[in-house]
C-alpha cells in the first residue's frame, strides 16, 4: 500500500465518500473501528484521525444508539466533485474545445489566500503557464468555479475560456506547464502496487467481500489523487508513452469487480441500509 493510503485519515475518508453516504450517511465509532480494523488501523490511530477530521469540519459527531459521526455539511459538494472527477470520462480532453484560464491577482496583505489558490487550483489540475495564469482543459470550468466560490475566492479570480493562437508549439508548452514526470511517477506507482492485484482476481469466479474491502478500500484511496493531478489533457499534447492509460484501465478494472462486493460487506458489518 503506498504511504498516502495508509494514513488513517485518507482511508476513512474513503469510506464515508464510497460507503458511508450510500448508507444512510452515519456510521457508529465502534462499527468505524472495526473497520478500520480490517485495514490494519488500530483504535487508537481512528480515533486521532477522528479528531482531527473533527477540527477541520469534515465530520460532525452525532449520537444515535451510541456514538457516531457523519459529514459536516460543507462536505457534500466536495464528495460530489469527487465523485465527477474519480467516476467521470476518464478520457482525454478534445484539443478543439480549448481551454479555462485563471487570473488571479492577492494584494501582499492576503498572501495566505495566494498560497490557497496555487494549491487548490494544482489540486483540480491546473497547469502554471506564467504568475498569477493558471489554466486547463475548458471542461474543468464547472470545477474551478465550484471550488472558487465554496473556498471563497472567486474575488481574486477572473475566469476565461480561450483557444491558443501561438507561438510556441504547444506540445512543447504544456510540457512546461504541467510537471509531466511526477505525474507519471505516481500512475506507475498506482499500476505497480494494483496490476498484480487484478491479475489475480480476474479469473476468479466471486470475490470474498471482505477480501474485496482490504483491497479496494486502499486502492481507490491511492487513486483518488490522480485524477486531480492530471487534467486529462488531450492525447496529442502528451508524451507518447503516456502511462495514465495502463494505470486507468487497471483501476477499472478493481473498480468493477472490488466496489459492490465492498458494499455488501460494509452493510452487512455495520446494519447500515441504502440511502
Amino acid at each position: 500500500m503506498a504511504e498516502s493510503a495508509t494514513r488513517p485519515g485518507s482511508l476513512i475518508n474513503t469510506i464515508y465518500g464510497e460507503f458511508v453516504r450510500r448508507l444512510g450517511g452515519w456510521i457508529s465509532i465502534a462499527d468505524l473501528i472495526a473497520l478500520m480494523a480490517e485495514l490494519d488501523v488500530d483504535g487508537p490511530a481512528v480515533r486521532s484521525a477522528i479528531s482531527r477530521l473533527k477540527k477541520s469540519g469534515t465530520l460532525l459527531q452525532e449520537r444515535r444508539d451510541g456514538t457516531g459521526y457523519r459529514l459536516g455539511p460543507a462536505m457534500g459538494p466536495v464528495f460530489d466533485e469527487g465523485d465527477r472527477r474519480i467516476f467521470g470520462s476518464l478520457a482525454p480532453a478534445r484539443l478543439e474545445d480549448g481551454w479555462v484560464v485563471a487570473v488571479f491577482s492577492v494584494p501582499e496583505s492576503e498572501r495566505a489566500h495566494r498560497h490557497q489558490l496555487r494549491s487548490r487550483l494544482t489540486w483540480l489540475g491546473f497547469g502554471n503557464a506564467a504568475p498569477g495564469v493558471w489554466l486547463a482543459p475548458a471542461r474543468l470550468l464547472p470545477d474551478a468555479r465550484r471550488m472558487l466560490e465554496r473556498l471563497r475566492l472567486s474575488s481574486y479570480v477572473h475566469l476565461f475560456t480561450s483557444d491558443y493562437a501561438g507561438f510556441a508549439e504547444l506540445s512543447e508548452a504544456v510540457s512546461s506547464w504541467w510537471d509531466f514526470p511526477a505525474i507519471e511517477a505516481q500512475y506507475a506507482a498506482f499500476t505497480a502496487e494494483w496490476q498484480p492485484v487484478a491479475e489475480e482476481l480476474r479469473p476468479q469466479p466471486g470475490i470474498d467481500p471482505v477480501l474485496a474491502f482490504r483491497d479496494y478500500v486502499p486502492m481507490l484511496t491511492q487513486w483518488r489523487r490522480l485524477p486531480y493531478l492530471d487534467p486529462g489533457l488531450p492525447a496529442e499534447l502528451l508524451p507518447a508513452d503516456w502511462n495514465a492509460i495502463e494505470a486507468r484501465s487497471v483501476f477499472t478494472e478493481l473498480h468493477d469487480l472490488l466496489a459492490e462486493p465492498s458494499l455488501d460487506h460494509v452493510r452487512e458489518a455495520t446494519g447500515l441500509v441504502r440511502s
